[in-house]
């Protein structure tokens, strides 16, 4: 946060303010249950930014949506890249190389950095009360990172990218990620765990990638099997 400061405007810190005050309170009090002047207050902002800067409380949730989107393909895009290449393209081991990139890296972030924590509580109350920010997060890097994944998948088992078995199989690899966000406190006390910090999210990123490296073995076996 002090980083931001030091970079940005007056009127653009105001603004990514205003965002991560409005990403933390539509996630944890719900849309409705958020008033602009709590926003504002939250924010240390004057009321009228969040008008100006986005006509609006509707304005703010769809800039929260825009500003998931823009982190989210950030942090996924450096984990798939993939040498110039579309996922398609790469070899078998090229593709598992991505895959186990792409795990720790997503485990890093979801697991362990506060904000994480915000974006996931957003996202949930989207899903259970969807609207156009949600629209804006599936189409801007929901669907898109999915995709990809699928395309990495196939060049990494042979498997059909738009299958639903691969499909399914690449949400089942980001579900048991995101398990450790929204049951984290349950993970901690289980584990004895006063956080999950790096050290933490280094040990589930060991466990989930055995889990990838068993799935891939038993895929590369029925391949073989006449």
């Amino acid at each position: 946060m002090q980083d931001d400061r030091m970079r940005l405007s007056s009127a653009e810190h105001t603004r990514l303010s205003l965002i991560r005050t409005g990403l933390k309170l539509f996630g944890e009090n719900g849309f409705e249950g958020t008033t602009t002047r709590e926003i504002a207050r939250a924010a240390e902002a004057n009321i009228g930014s969040i008008s100006y800067h986005f006509g609006g409380k509707e304005g703010l949730r769809a800039a929260c949506a825009d500003y998931i989107v823009e982190l989210l393909s950030e942090i996924t895009g450096s984990a798939l890249k993939t040498g110039g290449n579309d996922g398609a393209s790469l070899t078998p081991q090229q593709a598992r190389v991505v895959l186990m990139q792409v795990l720790e890296t997503m485990t890093g972030f979801i697991a362990a950095r506060p904000e994480a924590g915000l974006i996931v509580k957003f996202v949930l109350r989207e899903l259970s009360h969807p609207t156009v920010a949600l629209d804006r997060i599936y189409e801007g890097i929901f669907a898109p990172v999915h995709k990809r994944l699928c395309a990495v998948w196939e060049a990494a088992t042979g498997e059909p990218a738009e299958s639903d078995e691969t499909k399914l199989t690449v949400f089942t690899l980001i579900g048991q990620l995101v398990y450790f966000r929204i049951a984290g406190e349950a993970v901690q006390r289980r584990m004895g765990w006063s956080q999950i910090g790096a050290r933490e999210a280094a040990s589930i990123t060991a466990i989930a990638g055995s889990n990838l490296d068993a799935i891939l073995a038993a895929r590369t076996r029925r391949k073989e099997t006449p």
